[in-house]
């Protein structure tokens, strides 16, 4: 057992954090189907709710509108996520300043990805923040946001080395960073040494493992080629031959995320943040089974008479 399993277990009675990523709705059908996810998940009480930002920008707007409308219309506690990307440092402080005047009091902190598509290299504007460190600095000089990260147990793609990708989460959270939020993973022991190696380093905010439950393999396996996760030889092989059989596929997929969930509860994770892609079925059984509930509405109280 490596030092940071043993550090971070706690006893059995330590509850369960999640949290839930979801973006931000491009029609009226994927509209009704965002907010059927939230209201279905919001009652299990996560921690905060993120929303996605497109490249460029390209859904500043719509994701402003759905974070606002969480503040306005929950009791949700919503992260708005931010990139560096084609803005200049003034455009992105009038969002920062939106947000802040939204409600918002919780930003995900993100370089963000070429515009010119995956496998282009990332040029920072020259007017703008040109790395998510930067960005850290100014969403915490313009106000006290909490600031969450990206870290990646696999390393980021462009990263010459995992060490070297540990050194830049280290710069995010010397600029302020205050927590990380992992890329996805499917095999737990990847995250261990991962943690193992960023607590050498004297990285002590919570890094919290990003689960995606698989409900479509070939779209799984595209998302992590494009964030250099890998997709184990067993993973491939249990959803092998259900190309057309959608409700067997269903049932792998809760058993895969079951079994990884369970297991990172069981070595003493007690923190776990969901990409939802705005479906919320095989989310909420997952947290079921590791003991989360309805939070119970309050009892009508009695009118005196």
């Amino acid at each position: 057992m490596t030092d940071a399993v043993r550090a971070s277990r706690q006893t059995d009675k330590a509850p369960i954090s999640v949290s839930f990523e979801f973006f931000p709705p491009k029609n009226e059908e994927m509209e009704k189907q965002l907010w059927a996810s939230i209201d279905r998940l919001a009652p299990l009480a996560p921690r905060f709710v993120s929303v996605t930002y497109g490249a460029g920008g390209s859904t500043r707007e719509r994701t402003h509108a759905t974070v606002s409308r969480i503040v306005r219309d929950t009791d949700l506690h919503p992260a708005a996520h931010l990139t560096c990307v084609a803005a200049t440092r003034d455009e992105i402080d009038e969002v920062i300043r939106g947000y802040g005047t939204a409600g918002v009091k919780h930003i995900v902190a993100l370089r963000g990805d070429p515009t010119t598509g995956v496998g282009t290299k990332y040029v920072p504007h020259e007017n703008g923040y040109a790395h998510a460190c930067d960005l850290v600095s100014g969403i915490r000089r313009l106000g006290d946001f909490e600031v969450s990260v990206s870290a990646y147990p696999e390393k980021h793609p462009e990263s010459p080395s995992i060490d070297a990708d540990i050194d830049y989460l280290k710069a995010k959270v010397d600029a302020g960073a205050t927590r990380a939020i992992t890329q996805f993973f499917f095999e737990n022991d990847v995250y261990f040494r991962y943690l193992d190696k960023v607590r050498a380093k004297g990285i002590d905010i919570p890094i919290v493992p990003g689960i995606l439950p698989v409900t479509n393999f070939k779209q799984a396996s595209n998302f992590a080629t494009r964030t250099g996760a890998s997709v184990p030889s067993w993973l491939l092989k249990r959803f092998e031959g259900l190309d057309d059989d959608a409700e067997t596929r269903k049932l792998i997929a809760a058993a895969v995320a079951a079994e990884q969930v369970t297991d990172l509860v069981d070595r003493g994770v007690t923190d776990i943040h969901f990409y939802t892609l705005n479906r919320a079925d095989l989310v909420y059984a997952i947290c079921h089974l590791i003991g989360l509930r309805p939070k119970a509405a309050e009892a009508p109280q009695a009118i005196a008479v």
